[in-house]
């Protein structure tokens, strides 16, 4: 096959024509004919490799689709078990709700048969099951097996087994499912090939085949072929060797096959004398052509200018006029391509990649006494004007932003990094010149009004500044310092800038490392729970808690929560925590009197997740605690972004039965028009009018309007951080029925909590863990 090959492809053409004809066609019917001698002599060893991949295959499927039924059954066989009414059946020998039960749970999982085995080994209900030993069950389910094959009515059945616990083990609840002929079917109907399946003991097996190893695949068979594979199945009798035997016709398969090389050997007979009357035409219609594309590309190749004709409209026709117009647009494409590579598309300001060139190459002509300030600018509030008028309205004000500081910083280089975030550079900033007064400047660009539809929309911004070469001397040190001192810059409010201090850098990475420590102590369950109680003027008595997260770091010790959640709230953890803190906050609940409640604060971030609801009927569910015994603290914040949605969420926590509290009430500036908007529970005073009623202020008058207002709505009013006598009389003068503070009790821990209440008289509940 090579020799003729070589001798073609050695030969002299006078005409690359002829030599495509040629080439073309012997080529063709060399390849083709070698692939069909090929295929001929391999196809029927792959069709008996594939036969015998696919049996082994489909034996995996069967043996998953076995386990699969048996999780199936166990978790059917779980429920019940768990189920009080049934637990409480077995422990009482309760033999007909048993039976039900038992009926039941058949109907429900599709199995034939289920029963009872006592923790002594015997049957305590079994209807008309009959097995052949009990006692055999009792051992192999008391090793730790909890499905496998038996022998139900003298069948092979698959079996699932699941522990009744009150909370000591009293015995195994047992399903079962005969492998007859018609579970088997249903099984076979799942498999991707043509197989046969049943399940036997090993010893009934033929010798032929119980000779071979579990998982081996024997031949089988003189007239017809067949496939054999034999597969151990788990087995709850220990003297029972289960085996699933697969049967695939290996004969049937390959016959395809042999169709399948007929066809073959047709098709290359055809294809061969096709090729050959159509190669002399492609190859006199395709040479022409080609060769004047081929003098174009030479000629553009040498920077020359071509002129290519096009005579034909065919595919080579369309080839060359699109040639024709690559050329000629190829130079504004190129252009087109760096702009758009390099710049922004809404403000058409440079983006971070040109930035970043800008930046290395004014600090690789930086003389010795200049310097250079990279600037990092955020605007405030940016997301409020999106959520508020809209993002065609958020667009416009960048574009304006970037006019402004086009216009106002005119030997600056401007960028915009992404979102509402530009970059500044200004170079040849002399040793003599204000770093302040030019911050200022900077700070001015963004007092020019911007307009909107006709509305004048305010427009501030915070600035993070690195000074090069005392802040860094390469651009990414010099933007990541930028970056910091912006971070700081937005902590400390708005409209100002910050310059960038080395103790920015040591901060940042305590920050990061506080957030690596959250997170493992999120999955390592590193937080616990003080409450503090809540007390009742009226009533003279305790009547709830307030749930306080704490986290004991290994390292570092008790952490302050002003130092991590803020953090939590930063990186979205806050959300993990907040539903550990209302599961773990439900459950203690649980253990207290009927007659005490807890609090939980939501965070902002926690209550627009989406899944508060469900988190909290989780939290209520797993914890049998009633829902009017768990109270909600959130602040008005939670009303910037979409009032009407808030309402919606507080409506329908409020449809779950659990009370909802406005807390830090008289800090904000809308709290009246949400106590209209909203019947709230209970109003939490802020401690900050608490604190000043030891003054002469004017904090009685406010307490008074206070409880007065909660009082005609139909809330309960709570101050907080009461931590004196005198402040406890006024308060219970001015009509406020609950107070929370260091004058009663600090914050407890669980175990101090139960001290509370016992001596408070109460009765605590007992729960199973």
């Amino acid at each position: 096959m090579i020799a003729p090959l070589t001798k073609l492809v050695s030969l002299r053409f006078g005409s690359l024509k002829l030599r495509i004809a040629v080439l073309y066609a012997g080529l063709f019917a060399v390849v083709l004919t070698a692939i069909v001698v090929i295929a001929g002599n391999t196809l029927s060893h792959f069709g008996e490799a594939s036969a015998t991949r696919d049996l082994a295959a489909n034996a995996r499927v069967f043996d998953e689709l076995l386990e699969l039924r048996a999780q199936q059954m166990d978790r059917s066989a779980d429920v019940l078990a768990h189920d009080f009414g049934f637990r409480e059946a077995v422990a009482t020998r309760n033999g007909p709700t048993i039976d039900s039960a038992l009926d039941s749970l058949k109907s429900r999982s599709r199995a034939d048969a289920a029963f009872v085995i006592g923790i002594d080994g015997n049957m305590l209900a079994s209807g008309d099951t009959r097995i052949r030993s009990a006692r055999a069950l009792w051992s192999a389910l008391d090793a730790g097996k909890t499905h496998g094959m038996i022998r139900l009515d003298g069948k092979l059945a698959l079996a699932a087994a699941a522990p009744i616990q009150a909370p000591d083990l009293m015995g195994w609840l047992v399903i079962a499912q005969p492998m007859d002929r018609a579970e088997l079917g249903r099984l076979k109907q799942l498999a991707a090939i043509d197989v046969s399946a049943e399940v036997v003991p090993r010893e009934q097996l033929p010798k032929w085949l119980r000779s071979g190893n579990d998982g081996q695949i024997i031949e089988r068979g003189d007239a017809e072929r067949n496939l054999y594979q034999i597969s151990a199945i788990p087995a709850l009798e220990g003297d029972l060797s289960p085996r699933l035997v697969l049967r695939h016709s290996l004969s049937r398969s390959l016959a395809g096959y042999d169709r399948l090389e007929a066809a073959l050997a047709l098709l290359a007979l055809a294809a061969i004398a096709l090729v050959i009357a159509l190669s002399w035409r492609v190859a006199r219609t395709v040479t022409e052509p080609l060769r004047k594309l081929d003098e174009a590309t030479g000629a553009i190749g040498e920077g020359r200018e071509v002129e290519i004709k096009v005579e034909s409209s065919d595919e080579i026709g369309r080839l060359a006029s699109s040639f024709k117009r690559m050329v000629s647009a190829i130079e504004e494409r190129e252009r087109r391509i760096i702009h758009v590579g390099l710049h922004d598309g809404l403000t058409n300001l440079p983006n971070r990649k040109l930035f970043v060139e800008q930046l290395d190459r004014a600090l690789a002509r930086l003389s010795e006494g200049e310097r250079l300030m990279v600037v990092y600018v955020d605007l405030d509030d940016f997301k409020v004007i999106n959520d508020t008028l809209g993002h065609p309205a958020g667009d416009m004000l960048l574009r304006q932003v970037a006019t402004h500081l086009r216009e106002g910083l005119r030997n600056a280089d401007v960028a915009r990094l992404g979102g509402d975030e530009f970059a500044v550079l200004i170079k040849d900033i002399g040793s003599a010149e204000s770093l302040a007064a030019t911050a200022e400047k900077l700070l001015e660009c963004f007092t020019r009004p911007i307009v909107i539809d006709g509305q004048q929309i305010p427009c501030s911004a915070s600035l993070g500044i690195a000074i090069a070469p005392g802040d860094g001397t390469h651009g990414t040190t010099l933007m990541k310092h930028a970056d910091l001192a912006l971070y700081r810059a937005k902590s400390e409010g708005k409209a100002t800038y910050q310059f960038f201090e080395p103790k920015l850098d040591e901060e940042a990475r305590l920050r990061r490392q506080t957030e690596l420590d959250l997170r493992r102590a999120l999955h390592e369950g590193g937080f616990e729970l003080h409450f503090q109680p809540l007390y009742s003027l009226v009533e003279d008595r305790l009547k709830g808690f307030e749930a306080l997260v704490r986290w004991n770091h290994p390292e570092r010790g008790l952490v302050n929560p002003v130092d991590f959640i803020p953090l939590a709230e930063e990186t979205g953890l806050i959300i993990p925590l907040g539903e550990w803190i209302l599961r773990e906050a439900c459950w203690q609940a649980s253990q207290w009197p009927e007659e005490l409640s807890v609090a939980i604060n939501i965070s902002p971030k926690q209550f627009a997740s989406g899944n508060l609801a469900q988190t909290i009927l989780q939290a209520l569910s797993h914890s049998g605690l009633a829902p009017g015994r768990l109270e909600l603290e959130i602040t008005e914040s939670i009303f910037i972004a979409n009032v009407e949605k808030t309402l919606s969420t507080l409506h329908g926590l409020r449809d779950l039965g659990v009370r909802i509290a406005l807390d830090d009430f008289g800090t904000g500036y809308s709290s009246l028009s949400y106590l209209r908007s909203f019947p709230f529970d209970k109003v939490k005073i802020d401690r900050s009018f608490v604190q000043d009623l030891t003054t002469e202020g004017n904090a009685h008058a406010v307490i008074r309007a206070i409880t007065t207002l909660a009082d005609a709505l139909g809330m309960e009013t709570l101050a907080e951080g009461v931590e004196d006598a005198g402040q406890l009389e006024v308060l219970r003068r001015e009509g406020c029925r609950y107070i929370q503070g260091f004058l009663y009790s600090h914050p407890l821990n669980v175990s101090e909590v139960g001290i509370l209440i016992d001596s408070n008289g109460m009765q605590r509940v007992t729960r199973p863990a």
